[in-house]
């Protein structure tokens, strides 16, 4: 009789211990998809074009002028990434346009940090920095965004900074390296630093500083930015998905600056460049 009376009392404090057992709470996470739109500046080559070449034109490149995206976040980092898409000219992923794109982006706003995977030419590469400190203005205008109210804010950013994995031709004659005004002479015009024109819409409703791509630090999750000549708005949000999000940076490539990896560009472009003219000589 002992013995059962020690087995019961065994058995009742067992199922105490399980049903006032609760679970560890799952930490916060989100997804937000956005979409993308471009307008394409033709220039002066446009202007010799009908509206009907125009709508040609950017009917082909309706892949490169509009992109969508993902950005999976918890209170403390996220990470962006592209959704692969195929090239309307050539039937397949866009490989030039890969090479000067953004690759798979992590961002922690607790630590400052950007960790960013680059592909160039076939070498990875591993871009880890601080992030673009942007000084928001708030404003006080508001708009509904699906079910979020959201809240305006403006910011005035380098473009550079913006763009810095991209490549244009011009680039390289300019030096990438930092020059000391107090070394130049007073004769010596510094070239003005190019600005682009940032508008954001935020929600307080999801409090994390998130945002796509170079965007960050606003009170609650960017919906919405318009930057330059292209508009990222979020089509949809899901708030703590079943399953566990891995919201981790990549270690994969050689570890290199934002600066570092922009002199590797156009070194390499400048010698594509000069190889390409001696072929013709």
């Amino acid at each position: 009789m002992k013995s059962f009376t020690i087995t019961f009392s065994a058995l009742i404090l067992a199922f105490l211990i399980f049903v006032s057992f609760k679970p560890a709470v799952q930490e916060f996470q989100g997804q937000a998809f956005y979409f993308s739109k471009s307008k394409m500046d033709l220039g002066s080559w446009g202007a010799r074009m009908s509206e009907a070449q125009k709508k040609q034109v950017q009917s082909r490149l309706k892949n490169r002028l509009q992109k969508t995206y993902v950005l999976s976040f918890n209170k403390e980092a996220s990470v962006f990434k592209e959704e692969d898409q195929i090239d309307a000219i050539a039937g397949a992923t866009d490989s030039w346009g890969n090479n000067f794109s953004r690759g798979d982006q992590y961002k922690n706003v607790k630590e400052n940090k950007l960790v960013q995977d680059q592909e160039f030419y076939g070498k990875k590469f591993l871009v880890k920095d601080e992030l673009q400190a942007i000084d928001w203005k708030m404003g006080s205008e508001s708009k509904q965004i699906g079910q979020y109210m959201t809240f305006k804010a403006t910011a005035s950013i380098p473009t550079s900074e913006l763009t810095w994995y991209d490549f244009s031709w011009s680039d390289i004659s300019r030096p990438t390296t930092e020059v000391k005004t107090d070394s130049i002479p007073a004769e010596v015009k510094v070239p003005e630093v190019k600005m682009t024109e940032v508008e954001a819409w935020y929600t307080l409703q999801i409090p994390v500083r998130h945002g796509p791509a170079e965007y960050w630090g606003l009170p609650g999750l960017i919906l919405e930015v318009s930057a330059g000549n292209t508009t990222m708005l979020c089509s949809k949000v899901i708030l703590n998905p079943e399953e566990t999000l891995e919201i981790e940076p990549s270690d994969k490539g050689k570890e290199i600056t934002k600066s570092e990896y922009q002199s590797t560009i156009q070194m390499k472009m400048t010698e594509m460049r000069n190889n390409r003219g001696r072929r013709r000589n």
